[in-house]
């Protein structure tokens, strides 16, 4: 059975950092591409970075790029999500989603909340 698991959210003061990870199993993890995707409460999926399968190729939204940074580590068949200089408007609810044709598999998601 394919499984994500997302950890690592929390509440955290504007100007923090976070670190999320993404535990998977019940599959090659390091044979996929992965992605990190949010959704604000009220507002739709807003896509934020994907890796691939061996790390060499990255991505993010205009909207975190310089501010997250992702990494995975296939020996321990984790993705990470590292959040720096979060603002009130990260505040949202943050999946980890395995990417084939499309995102087949998506984990539970994790909440982060960013407030005074």
């Amino acid at each position: 059975q394919v499984q994500l698991v997302e950890s690592g959210g929390g509440l955290v003061q504007p100007g923090g950092s976070l670190r999320l990870s993404c535990a998977a199993s019940g599959f090659t993890f390091s044979s996929y591409y992965m992605s990190w995707v949010r959704q604000v409460p009220g507002k739709g999926l807003e896509w934020l970075s994907d890796i691939n399968s061996g790390g060499s190729s990255i991505y993010y939204a205009d909207s975190v790029k310089g501010r997250f940074t992702i990494s995975r580590d296939n020996a321990k068949n984790t993705l990470y999500l590292q959040m720096n200089n979060l603002k009130p408007e990260d505040t949202a609810l943050y999946y980890c989603a395995r990417l084939k044709s499309a995102y087949d598999y998506w984990g539970q998601g994790t909440q982060v909340t960013v407030s005074s």
